[in-house]
């Protein structure tokens, strides 16, 4: 099924559909195949996402992951995250405890977080895997630069759900997908461990699946409250 590296076209027309792994819906279409990679649509919650059949082994992952540099001193790494920080704090009273998932092995969000007041868990399932903070409910979690890397974004998110307390907020950052003509050549895609790509549309169908506010405070931003009342676990 994967086009040879270098090339670009959609998944044969013969291949068998995967569901959605966001949504569920077994309904998704071709978008293209490009160095032996397969890429699909999903028409009711907009995400793009990798072939299962395809996603990168956990030693690939790693490996990947450890050619990272992200300095929590560097002031150009700290004014990215600000983007997802500053709009978060701006909702929260200090005090308040969250957990900071897919931290890495350099946390700098959850420093920034700290330093403006609030208490933060670390968990990370390379880096961090820290079960006991997977046990206990949180004011707000930050999901930054991580959930293009979830495999089972489903999952991932219901997680998020029973780890909220009422009226907690869920803070995600990650890159937009905005134009399938670009797909192909957009840097987001070029790296292998991002396995799946979300539109401002999917986080207001994650929102409206859960009963949730989602709200884009800016570029690459959505934060999605749990209602005060919503007591689900």
């Amino acid at each position: 099924m994967s086009a040879q590296a270098g090339s670009r076209r959609p998944p044969a027309p013969s291949a068998v559909a995967p569901a959605c792994p966001l949504c569920r819906s077994p309904e998704a279409q071709p978008l293209v195949s490009v160095q032996e990679r397969d890429y699909w649509r999903c028409g009711t919650c907009e995400v793009r996402f990798l072939d299962p059949e395809q996603l990168p082994i956990p030693e690939e992952e790693l490996a990947h992951y450890r050619q990272h540099e992200n300095d929590p001193g560097d002031a150009r790494h700290r004014k990215f995250l600000s983007r997802l920080a500053e709009p978060l704090l701006a909702r929260l009273e200090r005090g308040r405890q969250g957990l900071d998932y897919g931290c890495g092995p350099d946390p700098t969000l959850a420093a920034m977080l700290r330093e403006s007041g609030q208490e933060v868990a670390l968990y990370d399932p390379f880096f961090r895997r820290d079960r006991a903070a997977l046990e206990r409910s949180y004011d707000f979690i930050v999901c930054s630069e991580t959930a293009e890397h979830f495999h089972r974004p489903a999952e991932e998110f219901a997680r998020f759900r029973t780890l909220l307390r009422p009226g907690g907020w869920l803070a995600v950052m990650t890159c937009f997908q905005n134009d399938d003509a670009a797909f192909a050549d957009w840097h987001y895609r070029r790296d292998p461990t991002h396995v799946i790509f979300y539109r401002e549309l999917s986080f207001r169908w994650i929102a409206a699946r859960f009963g949730w506010r989602c709200e884009i405070p800016g570029k690459d931003v959505a934060l999605l409250r749990k209602p005060p009342e919503d007591a689900a676990v």
